[in-house]
């Protein structure tokens, strides 16, 4: 007798509480393998393939594609030991063993069978306020919701979350719960702007959530994924980071001849973002303030001893910083090897959480935008990043004459908490001589 069992989507590491269906990779009655990969799934980190650590028939299939779902909620019901699906024209029946998966997901044994999980069908109940079935209802203890953008979105809305019932796990009240209970109001006839009965809330101040007029007719694009991570990131960076910003310009002609020599010698090619950070971690080598963040909570300055180095890189999907592990170790060949490889599976979607993540300083070349100069929005919790603009010609005094010069703006900006301007300077001023005399770097090597 078949036994059927549930895959919950996994805990992904590194603090992600919830994941997107992208793709399905199998339909209901398709046979799965142990480890198969069964969804592909976006995280604020990067696309990710789950695999089932159970082997046997797919029997049900949770969530639409686009559908953002919570850590620990059902994602498909396998049938171990079930015969396979007669619509192939095969013999094959799904692997009735109920060994674990080899491939460690967060919650999940890999030795013993997991116990059977039963489902207890109850009588229909009445629907609640957001219109999902209720559960039994809580009449003591706080509201069960762990989000504030949650509660923010309820109360900005003038929602009383008492009225709802959650659909994650042990009744928590998800932000889904709050837009179907909205769009449910609003269907009704009642404003979703205008608190109920029951909630006792004043009318909320408009805010983007709740424009009326023409604006509220424009184009929205829900921050979700990348571009929501990326924006409770930078939100995060100013609201946190008393920063400060320094900048210089740097006559970068011998840097670009020095590149074209390395390149004109044969062998694997060097690309500038290696030469810059090269530099970069020969300046905080000199200048190790940088190179930390800043435990507000212990009121502690931390330093970090390995340089793990960060770079912006502009996707289809949004903006993503990859981190190059132990930067400071790498020479500029190793360095450009692994800049292409991160761009390439930046650009793919191929990106670990891991890679994503672990940064210590980071560096951002926006001059491939066809820009000078920016302000750089500092990379949550580092204390520091540089910025490169482009490098054109530019009329530059050399050698006390009037020359035509490649010319580049740096700017840093800087955790003002871990250091002050004359720290600053020095390593914009240290980066600036190296990139118009890279003979600078043989001080350090």
């Amino acid at each position: 007798m078949a036994q059927v069992l549930e895959f919950k989507l996994p805990d992904l590491g590194e603090g992600l509480t919830e994941a997107e269906i992208v793709r399905w990779l199998v339909e209901v009655g398709d046979v799965v393998a142990v480890d198969q990969p069964v969804v592909e799934v976006e995280t604020a980190k990067a696309l990710v393939d789950v695999p089932c650590p159970y082997g046997g028939v797919v029997t049900a299939r949770f969530g639409e594609e686009g559908t953002e779902l919570p850590v620990g909620a059902p994602l498909i019901t396998v049938a171990v030991g079930a015969p396979a699906s007669a619509s192939d024209g095969s013999a094959e029946e799904a692997d009735a063993k109920t060994e674990g998966s080899g491939n460690v997901l967060v919650g999940y044994g890999t030795s013993e069978a997991p116990a059977r999980r039963r489902r207890v069908r109850t009588p229909a109940a009445p629907k609640a306020a957001n219109g999902r079935p209720a559960v039994p209802e809580v009449v003591e203890g706080p509201v069960p919701v762990i989000s504030p953008l949650v509660r923010r979105l309820a109360r900005e809305n003038g929602l009383d979350l008492r009225e709802l019932t959650g659909s994650g796990p042990e009744g928590l009240i998800l932000r889904a719960d709050v837009e179907y209970a909205l769009k449910a109001a609003t269907t009704q006839g009642r404003p979703a702007s205008q608190p109920t009965a029951a909630a006792h809330v004043p009318e909320p101040t408009p805010t983007p959530t709740s424009l009326t007029g023409p604006a509220a007719g424009g184009i929205r694009t829900p921050l979700k994924g990348i571009r929501g991570a990326v924006a409770d990131k930078l939100s995060r960076s100013r609201r946190e980071i008393p920063d400060a910003t320094c900048w210089v310009d740097a006559d970068a002609t011998e840097l670009m001849r020095a590149r074209a020599a390395m390149n004109a010698a044969g062998g694997p090619k060097i690309s500038l973002l290696a030469l810059l950070a090269r530099i970069c971690t020969a300046a905080l080598a000199r200048h190790p303030e940088l190179n930390s963040t800043v435990d507000m909570a212990a009121r502690e300055v931390v330093q970090f001893d390995e340089v793990h180095l960060g770079f912006a890189a502009q996707t289809e999907r949004g903006l993503v910083v990859p981190v190059v592990r132990d930067a400071h170790a790498r020479d500029a060949e190793s360095l450009s090897a692994e800049f292409a490889r991160l761009t390439e599976a930046a650009r793919t979607g191929g990106l670990t959480p891991g890679e994503l993540t672990g940064g210590t300083f980071t560096l951002n070349n926006y001059g491939v935008f066809g820009v000078d100069g920016s302000t750089p929005i500092i990379n949550h919790p580092e204390a520091a990043m540089l910025g490169v603009g482009r490098i054109i010609p530019k009329p530059w005094v050399h050698e006390g004459e009037l020359a035509v010069r490649q010319v580049v703006q740096l700017s840093l900006t800087f955790d003002h908490r871990v250091c002050d301007g004359g720290t600053a300077g020095g390593f914009l001023r240290y980066v600036a001589d190296c990139v118009e005399q890279p003979a600078v770097l043989l001080r350090t090597l």
